[in-house]
């Protein structure tokens, strides 16, 4: 037999008091014979001798269950003949989610997860398989020795990872494993948006490492917004940073430098005029702290000159204010490079086409969205007000055409009404299925139509054409079809990951068209991977579900429980059950007692 917390045997030692109450009890008298009582002495010795058979029932009850209860809390495992354990099949699941690079007593928390694996590993035989698993996706098998070198290989991940899919490819690997005893054990930090409400773990054991320590405080850029998303040439950030304190901040993009000071919620609104053009990375920095990971975020903007644009008489009076606005603002220019003209009496792009105020005027509308290639059609009137979405502000629409889309065509949605398209974009254009008049929605008079209009207008110039994409490292990524490499600030070129992935380091990636940038992909950690808050063991111990779950933070017993199954079964229960019937013993003796010296007293 073995036992997975040995430091409980010691509450063993506590048999002792009831031995000692035991014989406290005893009283010595001096025997004294009076011969008018000699004929009850008989009777008087049996009475003695069956309360001390019952004195001493009671006696071996409380001492047997003071020897269950520590022999249950030390967790015994019943073990096979001979020393050692049988072969097993375990899973090591390393949890090097950013989190773990957190220093917590002058020590990144990685670092003891390591020294953890180390323990089970260092107990593993010639005759276990074994299995390392990371949170990023990685997975090596081999020997003890083999798994020791590649986990000094391993550093934190860029961001979260995914734990209960780590769990569950190891629970793979060792049911697959062709062997009988099967273990997942997993070294972990505890935070608590790491780990779901359930992580599943049939047909196996599983043993968790939590690391000690109380997490630090953090400090963190919550969010970075361009606004907008592309500056002509001017444009500004929206800030917000996180954490228990104010921090100071440093934004950086190209050659242009800003530095403020914000408290934590606070939103600050940073303004740059880069000299640089094209599409540019940033990044926004705090001073460093315990967890440097989340202390940078990245961000990306297209810079160039104003586009020039003209609105067509037809367009109506709405898209001439808005013009007029952004002609002002510096946001745009006068000229025809690009026009907001409707459909019907378009004759080029790159354009801003509207539906036709008259319903009549959509076959020729159509005629010109033909000629001029856009895989689009209008189709009837739709007059059924619903609210519009994918604008990121509020629409109400109560007049539109139907769109219809050619096959095999592949254009953006960029706002759609009951499930339906109504905003749709493409190469050299961008067609709204309304005409900007009140009647149709109230779209022209929105706060955010000017900022809205400004930005499809300079995407639609041949400089500023492409978007940014955002993801999490290792994030799933919609690449657009014309892209097959990404470009990094320091000019290295790398192909697109497979599986349509993100890469796995935070930074900006430049999409590429053949040789040229048509858009930026900006890979950032999770922002609940800086929350450090951690799950206590009991926690740990509720979500994880498995034939036999054991949480602790002494790497000796984590090593003896990740190789619990090849030790046996555990008897927990067994003792468990034998306090039971110790304490049911004790109490039936014990009202045996009372009913018998009751009836004495009678």
């Amino acid at each position: 037999m073995s036992f997975l917390a040995p430091a409980w045997l010691l509450l063993g030692l506590a048999v002792a008091v009831p031995l000692l109450l035991h014989l406290l009890k005893r009283r010595i008298r001096e025997r004294v014979d009076f011969p008018a009582a000699r004929y009850l002495s008989r009777a008087e010795h049996e009475n003695l001798r069956l309360r001390r058979l019952r004195s001493l029932a009671l006696l071996v009850a409380r001492m047997v269950a003071v020897l269950a209860l520590a022999l249950a809390a030390a967790q015994p495992l019943g073990r096979l003949a001979g020393s050692g354990h049988a072969p097993t099949a375990v899973a090591v699941v390393l949890d090097n989610s950013l989190s773990s690079s957190a220093v917590v007593a002058g020590r990144p928390v990685l670092e003891t997860l390591r020294d953890a694996v180390r323990t089970v590993l260092d107990a593993a035989t010639s005759e276990d398989r074994l299995w390392l698993i990371t949170v990023d996706g990685s997975v090596l098998g081999g020997n003890a020795a083999a798994l020791r070198r590649s986990l000094d290989g391993v550093d934190a991940y860029g961001g979260r990872g995914d734990l209960a899919d780590a769990v569950s490819r190891g629970l793979s690997l060792v049911a697959a494993s062709g062997l009988s005893n099967r273990s997942v054990v997993i070294a972990t930090d505890g935070q608590a948006t790491q780990w779901p409400p359930a992580v599943r773990v049939p047909g196996a054991s599983a043993a968790v490492y939590l690391a000690q320590g109380s997490p630090p405080p953090n400090r963190t850029v919550a969010m970075v917004e361009p606004r907008p998303l592309r500056w002509t040439p001017e444009g500004a950030l929206l800030l917000r940073l996180a954490g228990s304190d104010s921090a100071t901040y440093r934004v950086s993009l190209g050659a242009a430098l800003a530095r403020g000071l914000a408290r934590p919620g606070e939103e600050v609104l940073v303004r740059l005029a880069p000299t640089e053009r094209g599409w540019l990375g940033g990044t926004v920095e705090l001073t460093p702290d315990e967890l440097r990971g989340d202390d940078r975020r990245y961000f990306a903007v297209w810079i160039g000159e104003p586009v020039a644009v003209r609105a067509d008489g037809g367009a109506g009076p709405f898209a001439a204010a808005a013009l007029d606005a952004l002609v002002r603002s510096g946001r745009a220019r006068n000229g025809s490079a690009v026009e907001i003209v409707p459909a019907d009496v378009a004759t080029r792009t790159p354009a801003l086409l509207l539906a036709p105020a008259d319903p009549v005027r959509v076959g020729a509308a159509n005629r010109n969205l033909q000629r001029l290639g856009i895989p689009w059609r209008l189709g009837a009137v739709q007059r059924q007000p619903a609210s519009a979405s994918g604008l990121g502000f509020a629409v109400e629409v109560r007049s539109r055409f139907s769109l219809d889309q050619l096959p095999s065509a592949s254009d953006d949605t960029l706002a759609s009404v009951a499930g339906q398209p109504w905003i749709v974009a493409g190469d050299g254009y961008v067609l709204i299925a309304s005409p900007l008049v009140l009647e149709a929605s109230n779209l022209p008079i929105a706060a955010q139509f000017v900022p809205w209009l400004g930005e499809q207008l300079t995407a639609l110039s041949s400089t500023g054409r492409g978007r940014v994409l955002y993801a999490a490292p290792g994030g799933a990524v919609s690449y657009p079809d014309d892209v097959r490499d990404l470009e990094r600030d320091g000019g290295e070129v790398l192909p697109v990951p497979s599986g349509g992935r993100a890469p796995s380091r935070p930074g900006v990636y430049f999409l590429r068209a053949g040789a040229s940038r048509a858009g930026a992909l900006v890979v950032n950690p999770e922002p609940e991977e800086s929350l450090l808050e951690r799950l206590d063991a009991g926690e740990l111990q509720r979500r994880l579900q498995s034939d036999y779950t054991y949480v602790s933070s002494d790497v000796g017993a984590f090593a003896r429980a990740a190789f619990a199954p090849g030790r046996g079964r555990p008897l927990r229960g067994l003792f468990l059950f034998l306090l039971l019937c110790a304490l049911l013993v004790e109490m039936l003796m014990l009202r045996q007692g009372r009913a018998l010296e009751a009836e004495r007293a009678a």
